[in-house]
């Protein structure tokens, strides 16, 4: 099961990926530039992580985004926390 707050999540490792075959629409940050899978992103505001005690700083790098099948969220790693899924108004391309 995977743990959410308001802003970020940390996902259950055994939980199943989407199928390959899913459209995935249009994915974009907050000033409205697309992204794409492998793309590096900037977090814009503190983010408290739910289930952790880490919060995620303003201006720390995320590399290697993942899309996922909703528009508005993408999963990545970060340094302190595996398995994240991040809201896309909370992030710009870097």
């Amino acid at each position: 099961m995977a743990k959410f707050c308001n802003y970020a999540s940390v996902e259950d490792p055994g939980t199943p990926d989407m199928d390959q075959g899913a459209a995935v629409s249009e994915t974009k940050d907050s000033n409205g530039n697309l992204l794409a899978d492998g793309d590096s992103v900037t977090v814009i505001k503190d983010l408290k992580v739910k289930g952790t005690s880490e919060t995620l700083k303003r201006g720390t790098l995320v590399k290697n985004i993942r899309l996922t099948g909703k528009p508005d969220e993408i999963e990545c790693n970060t340094k302190k926390v595996k398995g994240l899924v991040l809201k896309t108004t909370f992030l710009k391309k870097a």
